[in-house]
């Protein structure tokens, strides 16, 4: 009777750990990826900081939509941006987003484009962050990175990061960062006026 006990619970073992490992395939967001972490301006990441988790990096992708190939379209829930190919097609890249009580969602435009921009921290980020710099010009240690674009005339931005560990994690003051690599190729295909939708709750 023992034997059989042992057995089934081990059956039942191999078996959520095998739902665990479907699972991963598709990350979510959840607790562990929400991260109390202040901008570190200066700081320059190694290139082995700067590696994915594989799940986040760049890739084409199956996307269903009815959205015009060169639209942008953010997942928040999923920390995914897609770049929408055709025949539901997809480049999809892992992204930061927005800590809790700074995800938002809406329509947009690309406005602007910046390579290697300035930054100027927003009066809110001071009070949070006193230390931060009033303006930091742009290179290696800035944290937006090796390019930007900006949104409308929101004060948002998709851009890069110097904490490339923040990836998939809920941590901006309601920007999208990429690593580095990952914007610079964005940069690339976006044209000014590109359409970019951004989706905080997950569809049914």
């Amino acid at each position: 009777m023992r034997q059989s006990v042992l057995a089934v619970a081990f059956g039942l073992s191999a078996l959520f750990a095998a739902s665990g490992a479907m699972a991963q395939t598709r990350p979510q967001a959840g607790l562990n990826s929400v991260m109390e972490i202040d901008e570190k301006p200066g700081y320059v990441p190694s290139d082995d900081e700067s590696q994915l988790d594989p799940a986040f990096r760049r890739q084409p992708v199956y996307f269903r939509t009815t959205e015009a190939p060169g639209t942008i379209v953010i997942h928040t829930n999923e920390r995914f941006l897609y770049l929408v190919q055709g025949d539901n097609r997809a480049l999809r890249y892992g992204i930061g987003v927005g800590r809790e009580g700074f995800q938002w969602s809406g329509l947009q435009k690309v406005s602007r484009k910046a390579e290697w921009p300035d930054w100027t921290p927003p009066p809110e980020m001071i009070q949070r962050q006193p230390y931060l710099p009033r303006f930091m010009a742009g290179g290696p240690g800035n944290p937006m990175g090796a390019a930007a674009l900006y949104l409308g005339q929101t004060v948002y931005r998709i851009h890069g990061t110097n904490m490339p560990n923040t990836i998939g994690m809920a941590v901006s003051s309601g920007c999208f960062r990429l690593v580095n690599a990952d914007v610079a190729d964005l940069f690339q295909r976006v044209p000014v006026g590109t359409k970019v939708i951004i989706r905080q709750a997950p569809e049914l």
